[in-house]
């Protein structure tokens, strides 16, 4: 059976530059849809958080940012069934790596806040990515490559192909313009080799090698299916 670890966010906020502090955590599309593909797909999902703190749902990924009314009840009623899951994650420290077919990490404004800055996190990053085997990487979620350093103080994902959540499409938040930074700016800081979609808020994934990455929310399925697709390639 295919084991795929799916690290979530357990940030509940995200502090802004002027030390204001906006609710967040993890988008419910981005949760809901890839797990409900890869569970099925017949995979064991093992849901793992920085300390094992239960992962907040970001209210806003239910209202109306989060698409039209029937897809967010679908998403809803998905995440009700899997509240056990989510309430019980295993400690992202305690877990390991080598067990598990697929990492995947989904996003929301959450890993802003913690896996950009997460030693623990940043160290799985590294070792996954030279390893060979498959790494996925949703919407904010490439912000936990902030966290990821090679010995020499640079990024090991310098180089890569790799998309998340545009400067544009962020700054249809309105909170956006007081954010201490914006993730396509950081990727780019990093050595990525950037790209997205014509259009915002459409659906776009990059794969280079064995990391696969999804611009936004609307990606969710594309970017699950495809590994899914792919997992006997590696």
């Amino acid at each position: 059976m295919t084991k795929v670890l799916f690290v979530i966010s357990a940030a509940d906020r995200w502090t802004l530059s002027d030390g204001t502090v906006h609710p967040a955590g993890y988008w419910a599309e981005e949760v809901a849809v890839p797990h409900r593909i890869f569970s099925g797909a017949g995979w064991d999902v093992t849901v793992a958080t920085p300390g094992g703190k239960a992962p907040t749902l970001d209210q806003l990924s239910l209202g109306i940012s989060g698409g039209m009314p029937w897809k967010r009840r679908d998403v809803k009623r998905y995440l009700d069934s899997i509240d056990d899951v989510l309430a019980s994650p295993a400690a992202l420290d305690s877990v390991d790596p080598e067990e598990f077919d697929v990492v995947f990490y989904p996003g929301g404004h959450g890993p802003m806040e913690d896996l950009a800055y997460d030693t623990t996190s940043g160290a799985l990053l590294t070792h996954r990515l030279a390893s060979g085997r498959p790494l996925a990487l949703l919407c904010h979620a490439p912000a936990a490559i902030l966290a990821a350093t090679d010995a020499d103080g640079t990024s090991p994902f310098a180089g890569y192909r790799m998309t998340g959540l545009s400067n544009r499409e962020e700054r249809l938040n309105r909170f956006a313009k007081k954010a201490p930074w914006l993730l396509e700016d950081k990727l780019k800081e990093a050595g990525v080799d950037y790209s997205k979609g014509l259009l915002p808020l459409r659906p776009h994934i990059v794969i280079d090698r064995n990391l696969y990455t999804g611009q936004n929310p609307q990606s969710s399925d594309k970017l699950a299916e495809r590994l899914v697709a792919d997992i006997g390639k590696f």
